[in-house]
């Protein structure tokens, strides 16, 4: 697998654009604390890749109560871990 593009998480707010932009090249990899976190692609990439996917993917307004729960949770706990 090859290097993604790496962007931090607060580029989301910043650079907002910019990350769409380069998102619609090829997948990015969005950073917390230096480390991948999180993956930002086009929905046509994505799609691609749910195709031969073997797990679930969800859409988020589409995804069940316990799993949404789930991905909330992990993801306030990364932001708690930004405020240490």
């Amino acid at each position: 697998m090859h290097e993604l593009p790496e962007f931090k998480a607060a580029d989301l707010t910043r650079h907002t654009s910019e990350l769409f932009d380069a998102a619609i090249r090829s997948p990015i990899a969005i950073t917390k604390h230096r480390k991948p976190k999180f993956v930002l692609m086009s929905m046509d990439q994505y799609q691609q890749l749910a195709r031969g996917a073997t797990q679930q993917v969800h859409m988020l307004d589409e995804m069940p109560d316990d799993l949404k729960a789930l991905m909330i949770e992990g993801l306030e706990q990364d932001m708690n871990q930004d405020g240490e």
